[in-house]
């Protein structure tokens, strides 16, 4: 079973991450599965938009797959680990993205729709970046486009406190654009996908690069991601982490040591 669906309908180019069975959690397969289609809408004139979801009902992307990492596995696209979690969200291309989230959307989940151009959500759906309470942060960008996506006190609060919210707070927020019944999620993304289809395309994307200052396929946000990168680094090494993981899979508050 391919871990990544790609299908193409009529201008619009539909990516699912296909992996129900693991909450969608993201794994080099995957990496690479939604890295390649960004390329190919990217270089396909017929396509003027994409869409990314989830399979099944249940989660539209649980984040990093957890036993991946537990084994020693990048979770990256291997030979293209710049493109960062999912292949996804350190990848900009000048075609407009909609993030359908069909489920919650928890840590890399919610990365990907702050990655995303548009998104559209179930009424059930949830965002959220509880690496906090893990012993990690969100550095696969969340630390820096939340604050940026939403007022710095409320993403703040998301942030350090890791606790979610609904999607009708993530819609008064302003983080996505619609809310619907959940069986309706991709339907209303497509919706949302013919209407920006039907313009122009080169004027399309023209807009999005200058409007996300993408120049040469990049986004001017290294600075943000070296110190995302070097902090990360720093903290996955700590005992934190260690009692953070195991705190979790034994389902018991951590005793945090700051160390």
């Amino acid at each position: 079973m391919s871990a990544v669906l790609v299908e193409q309908r009529e201008h619009v180019l539909v990516i699912v991450i296909n992996r129900p069975q693991a909450m969608n959690s993201v794994d080099a397969e995957v990496s690479a599965g939604v890295g390649a289609a960004l390329e190919q809408a990217e270089a396909d004139p017929a396509v003027r938009a994409v869409i990314i979801t989830g399979a099944g009902d249940r989660s539209f992307c649980a984040g990093a797959d957890l036993k991946a990492i537990g084994r020693g596995e990048s979770i990256l696209a291997p030979g293209h680990e710049e493109w960062n979690l999912a292949g996804y969200v350190r990848h900009p291309i000048s075609k407009p993205t909609i993030a359908a989230v069909n489920g919650f959307a928890l840590g890399g989940g919610t990365e990907l729709v702050l990655a995303s151009d548009l998104a559209v959500a179930a009424e059930t759906a949830t965002f959220g970046l509880p690496e906090v309470a893990r012993g990690l942060f969100a550095a696969a960008g969340g630390a820096f486009r939340l604050p940026e996506q939403l007022p710095r006190k409320v993403a703040m609060e998301m942030i350090l406190t890791g606790e979610p919210i609904t999607a009708a707070r993530a819609l008064e927020l302003g983080m996505i654009n619609r809310v619907v019944p959940a069986d309706q999620v991709l339907d209303a993304a497509l919706a949302l996908a013919s209407r920006v289809a039907a313009n122009a395309p080169l004027a399309v994307q023209a807009s999005k690069r200058v409007a996300l200052g993408i120049v040469d396929g990049k986004l001017a946000d290294d600075a943000s991601w070296d110190q995302s990168n070097r902090e990360i680094v720093a903290v996955a090494g700590t005992e934190d982490v260690r009692e953070g993981t195991l705190a979790f899979m034994q389902k018991r508050k951590p005793e945090w040591q700051a160390r």
